[in-house]
């Protein structure tokens, strides 16, 4: 079984979208991208510096778009896929990939769910970090402390902190014994009671698709199981929004199911990371520039990278 994952915010870096430019076609899509985004995805990708791309509203969208890019570059190797999942706002890509939802339909959506969540953040000062290590009671009693969420469960020893930047600083101060914390780029807690706002303006976006039934496996954030309806993995997706990540639960599906080889699509390297550590011994590729899709096509084909 090859998975095709597909990475979250703080995954873009400037002008990490220049080489898939010079891909026949891929210039044309993004322009259609950024209609249905309402941001100019190519000036983002290609020009624009840290700060700005860093900005929820811009950095959602750019990371879907090049993950559907790198996806669609892939041309006929696709077929070979058997089962798709998203961290975060990789899911948006993920359900296209699997089906759900038309590259259009899921532009808009992101593009919502970023100036929803933009416009969340901006109400009260809020970060993310992310803890490597430690006891995981201990990390999660230490973030009960300071009332600080656990927003990610990344499996391998990772746990994102979420929360008031004064929490934030505390943790980073007086880390959990044996751990180590390091600050996220990324504009406000996620996956929180804070993002509560951007659940509903989502969820009317949302109510005005008409999602198909997923045509390969697709595995929700929420709890890490397959999830069989279209309207069921939007829902979710909306949802998940002021909920933790439960990426851990997610490879611990693509273990049950016997996964062979795992895939990540542009701006790839974190998953592909987390995937080494919690799923030790299969093949993966992170696709992070055209280089990359030989040895995925490789993967996806039966070879081995």
């Amino acid at each position: 079984m090859i998975v095709a994952v597909f990475p979250g915010q703080g995954s873009q870096t400037p002008g990490f979208l220049s080489p898939w430019l010079e891909i026949e076609g891929v210039r044309e899509r993004l322009e259609a991208y950024s209609d249905d985004a309402q941001i100019d995805l190519i000036a983002a990708g290609t020009e624009w510096d840290a700060d700005r791309i860093r900005d929820t509203k811009v950095a959602q969208p750019l990371i879907v778009a090049a993950s559907l890019v790198s996806w669609h570059a892939l041309a006929g190797a696709q077929h070979a896929v058997d089962g798709v999942a998203g961290h975060s706002v990789g899911e948006v890509a993920a359900l296209v990939a699997g089906g759900v939802l038309d590259d259009d339909e899921g532009m808009r959506l992101v593009g919502v769910r970023g100036r929803a969540m933009a416009e969340a953040a901006a109400l009260v000062e809020t970060g993310m970090s992310a803890i490597l290590g430690g006891d995981s009671e201990a990390v999660l009693q230490r973030l009960s402390d300071l009332d600080l969420t656990p927003a990610n469960f990344n499996g391998g020893g990772q746990i994102v902190a979420a929360g008031a930047a004064s929490g934030l600083a505390e943790l980073s101060a007086t880390p959990p014994q044996g751990s180590r914390v390091i600050p996220l780029s990324v504009a406000g807690a996620f996956h929180t009671r804070y993002m509560a706002p951007a659940v509903d303006t989502l969820r009317a976006a949302a109510a005005t698709l008409d999602p198909a039934d997923p045509a390969t496996t697709v595995w929700s954030n929420n709890d890490g199981r397959a999830v069989t309806g279209g309207r069921e993995a939007v829902d979710l997706l909306v949802g998940q929004v002021a909920s933790p990540v439960r990426w851990d639960l997610c490879m611990a599906s693509f273990a049950a199911a016997g996964v062979s080889g795992i895939v990540e699509l542009a701006p790839a390297g974190t998953l592909v990371g987390l995937a080494k550590r919690s799923l030790r011994g299969v093949p993966s590729v992170a696709v992070k520039t055209p280089d990359d899709l030989a040895s995925a096509t490789t993967l996806l084909t039966g070879g081995v990278e």
